[in-house]
């Protein structure tokens, strides 16, 4: 999945900084990092995988809702930017460690994934903060990333009524969300 992230992302993202960025995702552990602790993608190269999968996704849930002139409403850029780092909150953030299991009656040690947040910035907002550093999201951009989560987002379970909102006024937030659902869900396999 590497070599197909990277392809995509040199082919739609031409953004001032945009060779920084990539430059700086090959030295972090993006490439080998899961995309969560136990859930979707759990396993190593899982966070690249999972975010090839969301662009595939987003893209044909565009071109199906806005039809032949889709790129009047987002641009293919704007599409990969999205999708391929929406997540990169998760970079540096998984460890891998052993935890004892009990398995018919027995203990084993078994491998999985601890989370060790460096930087508590949450995870839509997370991921906004990092990408700015190197390149500058446009407001549709921003919003889209920042909400990603939908309505398991931390900030909606506690009483935020900010997502209908963002869903109303930017139609792609919410077509991003169901982009990122459907990848997980239908996509990708769960456990470690």
């Amino acid at each position: 999945m590497r070599n197909e992230f990277i392809e995509i992302y040199k082919q739609h993202i031409k953004r001032e900084g945009w060779d920084k960025f990539l430059s700086w995702l090959e030295k972090s552990d993006f490439f080998t990092a899961p995309a969560s602790t136990n859930f979707h993608s759990a396993c190593k190269g899982g966070l690249c995988e999972h975010s090839v999968k969301v662009y595939k996704r987003f893209l044909k849930i565009v071109q199906l809702e806005f039809g032949e002139n889709w790129q009047e409403k987002i641009s293919h850029e704007s599409i990969a930017i999205c999708a391929l780092l929406h997540d990169v909150c998760k970079i540096n953030f998984y460890k891998e460690d052993i935890k004892n299991v009990k398995i018919n009656g027995e203990w084993q040690q078994r491998p999985y994934y601890k989370v060790e947040d460096d930087l508590p910035y949450g995870h839509g907002e997370k991921s906004v903060y990092i990408i700015n550093g190197f390149m500058k999201l446009n407001r549709e951009e921003a919003l889209i990333i920042n909400w990603h989560m939908g309505e398991f987002d931390l900030r909606v379970k506690g009483g935020s009524y900010s997502l209908p909102d963002v869903f109303y006024k930017y139609p792609c937030c919410l077509l991003f969300h169901n982009a990122d659902v459907q990848a997980t869900y239908l996509d990708e396999k769960r456990g470690f």
